[in-house]
């Protein structure tokens, strides 16, 4: 579904960077471009890390998150919008800034949101209270994917706009969940380092080339389902997806 003339359909992505390269930014830029579109990355938080822990997490001054999306949303038409982790209560509110600023010109700029509280290890990805920073972001998003344990801490459960994953649920199959309807995955051996980002990057991709919503989720999991069936090492721990 890219356009004639061999331009691709953008994604404005915000999102903390991972020196692993598992997660974060760089998980997102690997997605998106799996899924044919591109992404524009503004980093939101620099980190100290590697594939199973967060140690530090310096977020980037808001003026220059805005900076970075305004040189791009200058340049560039913004398709999709994918949000990871802000950083920071002042950089949600600048991102939602960013957002309103785009709705302005197309109201139904599809925004994914992948609302992460934690690391795998439950290692903080932020300042202060993150679900209290996370609220103007929530507001602004078409489609949010958060696990089970986040859904529950922002009220997300029977949520229309939420895609509730199933990974950290037990049993012998993930069954991720979306207004009324729910989609079953074999549970893969081991542990995955960005599974989130990959999914809801994979998401605004699609979102961002014109794919319906049910058709979209639909193509993001099973593209995500792939890339953590075909995971790699890079050391002890968690795998890495193949994206």
């Amino acid at each position: 579904m890219t356009k004639h003339g061999g331009a691709r359909e953008c994604v404005l992505v915000f999102a903390g960077s991972d020196p692993s390269a598992g997660a974060g930014i760089a998980a997102d830029v690997q997605a998106v471009t799996a899924v044919g579109a591109h992404p524009l990355a503004v980093v939101t938080a620099l980190t100290v890390q590697d594939h199973n822990r967060v140690y530090e997490v310096m977020p980037v001054a808001p003026e220059l998150v805005l900076r970075q999306a305004r040189a791009l949303t200058a340049a560039c038409r913004i398709d999709a919008v994918k949000i990871g982790i802000p950083g920071s209560a002042d950089n949600a509110r600048t991102i939602a800034q960013v957002i309103a600023e785009l709705r302005l010109e197309d109201g139904t700029l599809p925004v994914v949101l992948d609302p992460v509280l934690a690391s795998g290890h439950g290692d903080r990805l932020g300042r202060g209270d993150a679900v209290a920073a996370l609220a103007p972001l929530l507001a602004l998003a078409t489609v949010v994917t958060p696990n089970g344990p986040e859904a529950a801490a922002l009220g997300l459960l029977e949520s229309d706009r939420a895609l509730v994953t199933g990974g950290h649920d037990e049993g012998g199959e993930v069954v991720n969940r979306w207004c009324g309807r729910s989609w079953t995955w074999p549970r893969l051996p081991g542990s995955f380092h960005g599974s989130g980002c990959t999914l809801a990057a994979a998401l605004a991709g699609l979102l961002a080339q014109g794919w319906p919503m049910s058709e979209a989720l639909e193509r993001a999991q099973a593209y995500t389902h792939a890339t953590l069936a075909a995971a790699y090492r890079i050391g002890a721990g968690q795998h890495i997806p193949l994206r």
